[in-house]
């Protein structure tokens, strides 16, 4: 036990995520981008992206400019793309972390090209309807097409896979409008990209020149591609009691012993990202055995039924990166992995192993 494993922490395998992209970019066969927004999905994007330098990827993915940022300050140099719709007036922040920006409607566009002439991508919305141009306006694709005609930082076009894990005719819909809206710019960039995790199970069918992994690289199942784990949660059990049949667990008494038991108490709760939703449903990794976690998720601790099994206090139990895997939790919570990975709180200790 040190200071940092006295509660709970996560164990951070950085060669598993360099494995992981190094398949996906081998099934793909284009350059990638891996997305390293919302601190890599939660498990720290400056030691992810150093860990990447690796495989000599193209550049990075985030989401804000600050992300951009705290990775120049790094000492990252190749590109990093903020990849969240450019708003005019933020164009100088996108341009002081010397990033590229996302571009998604007329005003964004003429407020870059006025300010710079340094790279962009401009974002098609080809069924997403989150962001971008619509593939369909004509109207609008020309009058970008004709502002980004004579634009030397005009670099990219994208689009986002809403179903590439389930539904492969409306990801080779998505791919083809694409393909329309980049004839209708009049002008094809250097880089037409849209594989993100899941669409880099069809291979190079949608490669095209740049592909953007971001679950996969962090040990989340898409599209039938298993990647290797990466992130492993673990918390000191630190209460251990016997409990009477009928007596009750945790906030409000939604779990009642159905016989004699012994609860265990873990330090880790809702305060450290593990969602409340998990009371009652889900599973924990204990010794070499799977116990449920019983009664209400409270904000530092969660109670587990141990049974009759031997359990003491400074055990260690594992929350996913073992037994149960990320996704297996995930299901229990009634959400995805993303979530899981990303709702990890401050609090808990990154240690990360390999990426030397």
């Amino acid at each position: 036990m040190t200071p940092e494993t006295a509660r709970a922490w996560v164990d951070v395998n950085l060669d598993a995520v360099v494995r992981n992209a190094r398949d996906y970019g081998a099934r793909v066969g284009v350059p990638l981008m891996p997305m390293v927004k919302a601190n890599a999905y939660g498990l720290g994007a400056v030691p992810v992206a150093r860990a990447l330098e690796a495989m000599a990827p193209w550049g990075y993915g985030v989401v804000t400019p600050v992300e951009a940022r705290e990775l120049r300050r790094a000492g990252i140099t190749r590109p990093i793309m903020v990849c969240s719709p450019l708003l005019p007036d933020a164009v100088e922040y996108v341009r002081a972390a010397d990033a590229r920006p996302a571009i998604g409607d007329l005003e964004a566009l003429s407020a870059w090209l006025a300010a710079t002439d340094a790279p962009f991508h401009v974002e098609i919305d080809t069924g997403m309807a989150r962001n971008g141009l619509a593939w369909d306006d004509t109207a609008l694709l020309a009058a970008v097409g004709d502002a980004v005609r004579d634009a030397p930082g005009f670099e990219g076009v994208f689009t986002h896979f809403h179903s590439a894990d389930v539904d492969a005719a409306a990801t080779a819909a998505q791919w083809t409008r694409l393909q329309e809206a980049v004839a209708a710019l009049g002008r094809r960039p250097a880089m037409v990209h849209a594989a993100n995790s899941a669409g880099g199970s069809y291979g190079t069918r949608y490669g095209g020149d740049l592909a953007r992994p971001g679950i996969h690289l962090y040990g989340g199942a898409s599209g039938g591609a298993l990647p290797m784990p990466v992130a492993t949660l673990r918390a000191r059990v630190v209460a251990v009691r016997p409990v009477a049949p009928g007596a009750t667990v945790s906030y409000h008494a939604t779990w009642r012993a159905q016989g004699p038991t012994t609860v265990a108490t873990l330090a880790i709760g809702y305060g450290d990202g593990v969602p409340r939703s998990l009371s009652n449903r889900g599973e924990v990794q204990l010794g070499d055995a799977l116990v449920p976690i019983v009664g209400r998720v409270t904000m530092d601790h969660l109670m587990v039924d141990a049974g009759a099994m031997p359990v003491q206090r400074g055990d260690v139990a594992t929350l996913f990166g073992g037994l149960v895997s990320l996704d297996r939790q995930a299901g229990h919570a009634g959400t995805i992995g993303y979530e899981l990975l990303t709702a990890l709180g401050a609090r808990l200790p990154r240690r990360y192993q390999g990426g030397a």
